[in-house]
């Protein structure tokens, strides 16, 4: 898996390393995470067992998911939230909790999720089953 080289993280994020839409962003983090903030676990990676962190791959695959240094989860926005906001963008993520912008946020996230296999051409004529 892939976590940083210093133990001061301050979010976990656990993304699709099949999936080049995520993976270009996850690039983009960790280029922009030089004080290794942020650990990065890759679910596609072979060693990866949800069951190690008490979830399923479908919940994995179905929304971005996080964990903070205390244990607690946090999934969608919120994970970007926090992995922006240990990049020091907090203006940024301050922007987006503002009522309208977060709804619109959250409800654009919400069908890019859903629909994310099929966006980056992983599916097989009516299928998007996983490997």
């Amino acid at each position: 898996m892939n976590h940083p080289r210093g133990s001061d993280w301050q979010v976990e994020v656990f993304f699709d390393g099949d999936c080049p839409l995520c993976l270009r962003e996850i690039r983009f983090l960790r280029w922009m995470d030089r004080r290794d903030h942020i650990r990065f676990t890759d679910i596609a990676h072979p060693s990866f067992r949800p069951a190690d962190y008490g979830k399923s791959m479908t919940e994995f695959m179905d929304e971005i998911q996080g964990r903070l240094p205390d244990g607690s989860w946090i999934v969608g926005v919120e994970v970007f939230r926090r992995v922006y906001a240990a990049l020091r963008f907090r203006a940024i993520v301050a922007i987006t909790r503002l009522p309208g912008i977060s709804h619109g946020l959250d409800f654009g996230y919400k069908l890019f999720a859903k629909n994310r296999l099929k966006l980056t051409g992983r599916c097989k004529a009516e299928s998007c089953e996983l490997k």
